[in-house]
């Protein structure tokens, strides 16, 4: 039989080891709940940041639109080109180009410039004479495609006086849209912050993205950006290196 003390140290090491036991459980435990905790506050982080580089502003929506119009013309100034040297100039490109234009330009892009950018300057009194004339540009813009549709087609490639007309249309459109878009970026774009609260310019940029889902589907702009650069490798002038001169 164990004594009065013997039992105390029994007792006391019994306790010291369960305790111990709870320790080193802990000390297993805490480790990876820790690392969990930290792994979704990574996880949140990243999505923050891949949200904050998804999400675009309602002034640079726009202006990467324009990147569109910028590559539609240079398909425009290849035709011109071809016509003009007397080369095949793929009439079937040329359609499907001012068929783009007409889509996603036309009936859209300048769409929400006209309801949405255009009258907001009107009523500041601000920028008004630019705002008319890039009015101006833009049924000026819209009658020379629809004669660029109609002259782009296989049968006018055997006619040299409608060729001519095709190249002259070609040549109004892409010298009138180059100081057009470079007008709205550097000058119209800009001042829009000055004649709206932030909560409309926050709010106009879920309209324009309602409005191009509506019209293109999920992710239009991106499909819309395959679209050009199928045109531009059929004409083979998809490699940006071929426009770096050598000097």
């Amino acid at each position: 039989m164990l004594s009065r003390q013997e039992m105390e140290k029994v007792t006391r090491r019994s306790f010291l080891e369960k305790v111990g036991g709870f320790l080193t459980a802990s000390a297993l435990i805490a480790p990876q709940s820790l690392l969990t905790e930290a792994s979704a506050a990574e996880n949140e982080t990243q999505e923050s940041k891949e949200k904050a580089t998804i999400e675009v502003s309602t002034v640079e929506d726009l202006m990467r639109e324009h990147g569109i119009l910028s590559r539609s013309l240079l398909i425009y100034d290849e035709m011109i080109s071809r016509i003009s040297k007397g080369t095949k100039y793929a009439p079937e490109v040329l359609a499907d180009t001012a068929g783009l234009i007409r889509r996603f330009i036309e009936e859209y892009h300048e769409k929400l410039e006209e309801d949405y950018i255009f009258p907001r300057f009107e009523k500041a009194g601000k920028l008004v004479d630019l705002v008319k004339i890039l009015l101006e540009q833009h049924r000026a813009g819209r009658r020379l495609t629809e004669g660029i549709t109609k002259l782009a087609s296989a049968g006018v490639a055997e006619n040299r006086d409608k060729k001519r007309q095709l190249a002259q249309y070609l040549r109004l459109f892409t010298r009138m849209y180059r100081p057009h878009k470079a007008r709205e970026d550097t000058i119209l774009f800009p001042a829009f912050h000055s004649i709206v609260s932030p909560s409309d310019y926050d709010s106009l940029g879920d309209v324009f993205e309602g409005k191009e889902q509506e019209l293109f589907g999920k992710n239009g702009l991106e499909k819309i950006v395959e679209e050009v650069a199928s045109l531009e490798k059929k004409l083979g002038i998809y490699e940006l290196s071929q426009f770096t001169p050598e000097v």
